[in-house]
């Protein structure tokens, strides 16, 4: 492993900002650490990066404890959120800051940094000052003064958070390029679901500075370890059905539940595209009443109320939406293809919370 964290707690006075915290970072991946404003992802950060101590538990990189090993020693580039860069110095030099530090000599300097402002795409800036570049401009000499030393792992703090909606998606892609062929290890922090789920090979979650969960991309939509993790990645329909013999029931709607006591509340969720509507109100067992559209480009976000005032979240393309003929006002039908059980609390859930069924209903039968 690159990067281990075992047991990690960060305390400013009683305050605990990171609770018990245990993950590893794989040699060459790409991982983001994502959570809400306070959840102790930035903390975590600057731990590994020594800028902080932890309070307990420890920190190692490439098997090495590295709890009292100073910034200097951990071989590790950092970029701020505000990029840092010296306001005084041109691209050239704050590029070369680093290098001049390690007392690189000046034909080694020059010759790297000519490699990175071919690589970033700078060439012909060197001369400029930062208050002469764009954001993105910024943001990649932020980046190339750090990887100018061959660090063995790169960190980044929110580093697309100061640019606008454009210029962020092209660093997104530009950044997975760069980690494609540099193949350093790489962790960034960020608030912004999509940016983690487009970018990052992994991703580990936090909330109130507990660990929620790590896991790929598709296994933290697909799979969420609880309530907190479904809400926050993604769209997320949530019921409350009671259960009464096998069957929890809330309004018109059922769902299958073996193993769970009489009067047990469950906390059903199910993402927007795993509602299937159609405007064939024999296809499938509810019907509901189209309220509102939202336009999202390819995808369409369609809400709908069902005759109990339950409302339903689903998610369908351009074509099957104009295909089927549908508009605000229309009733359809609609069936949950897969759900979970979300546990309350930070837990991963059971085997049997998984998928529940696999074939779709049909009028008068149980889902």
């Amino acid at each position: 492993m690159s990067i281990e964290l075992k047991g990690v707690t960060k305390k400013f006075g009683d305050n605990a900002v990171v609770s018990n915290v245990t993950f590893s970072v794989k040699e060459g991946e790409l991982m983001a650490l994502l959570g809400p404003s306070g959840g102790g992802k930035t903390t975590v950060l600057r731990m590994i990066a020594g800028l902080e101590m932890p309070t307990a538990g420890d920190v190692f990189i490439r098997g090495k404890r590295v709890n009292d090993v100073s910034v200097q020693q951990r071989n590790i580039g950092f970029v701020f959120q505000n990029y840092a860069l010296f306001k005084n110095m041109t691209v050239f030099k704050n590029i070369a800051f680093g290098l001049k530090i390690k007392k690189w000599k000046r034909a080694e300097t020059e010759a790297r940094i000519e490699e990175l402002l071919k690589l970033f795409g700078l060439e012909g800036l060197e001369r400029r000052y930062p208050h002469q570049l764009s954001g993105g401009q910024r943001q990649r000499v932020a980046i190339a003064r750090a990887l100018a030393p061959n660090p063995s792992v790169l960190l980044l703090d929110e580093p697309f958070g100061a640019v606008d909606a454009k210029i962020r998606q092209e660093l997104r892609e530009w950044l997975v390029t760069l980690h494609h062929d540099l193949n350093v290890t790489t962790i960034f922090v960020t608030h912004d679901q999509e940016e983690a789920l487009e970018v990052a090979n992994r991703i580990v979650i936090f909330s109130r500075g507990i660990l929620e969960q790590v896991g790929t991309p598709r296994e933290v939509y697909d799979q969420p370890a609880n309530e907190f993790v479904a809400r926050f990645i993604g769209a997320m329909n949530i019921l409350e059905p009671e259960v009464r013999g096998e069957v929890a029931r809330i309004g018109e709607m059922e769902f299958p539940a073996p193993g769970h006591a009489d009067g047990e509340k469950l906390r059903i969720g199910f993402r927007p595209y795993a509602v299937q509507v159609s405007s064939d109100l024999t296809q499938y067992r509810y019907h509901a009443v189209l309220r509102h559209t939202f336009f999202l480009g390819v995808l369409l976000r369609v809400e709908m109320e069902l005759p109990s005032g339950l409302m339903i979240r689903a998610r369908m393309t351009k074509e099957d939406y104009a295909h089927q003929g549908l508009e605000d006002g229309k009733e359809v039908s609609l069936q949950i293809r897969q759900y979970r059980v979300l546990a309350r609390e930070a837990a991963a859930l059971p085997p049997e919370s998984e998928l529940r069924y696999q074939p779709p209903p049909v009028l008068g039968e149980n889902i």
